[in-house]
């Protein structure tokens, strides 16, 4: 298990289902994250390198959240939902459960 800099931002991904917020949002804060650096994914912004994501998953019923540290950003034209996340390179490193 990779140590986490809870320091850091984290992005949070619902993939739609905005229900579970608060759910995630009170998961991360158990695991150490503090609120402020619980950040809803946007697909016109991204992270660093060394943020973090956190995504619920598996979509469309998520029961645990996919946390990935950001190893790369690459500019890249927005597509779809992604939108600028597509140059974001990551890699997993943990996972917890969704409360």
């Amino acid at each position: 298990m990779t140590n986490i800099d809870t320091q850091k931002n984290i992005y949070l991904f619902t993939h739609g289902r905005m229900d579970l917020q608060e759910k995630a949002t009170n998961a991360l804060v158990s695991k150490g994250f503090s609120k402020d650096k619980i950040i809803m994914a946007l697909p016109s912004k991204v992270g660093n390198v060394g943020d973090y994501m956190a995504m619920l998953w598996m979509p469309p019923t998520p029961d645990h959240i996919k946390i990935q540290h950001i190893t790369k950003v690459e500019e890249v034209k927005p597509e779809g939902m992604v939108g600028l996340w597509k140059g974001v390179s990551k890699e997993d490193i943990e996972t917890i459960p969704l409360g």
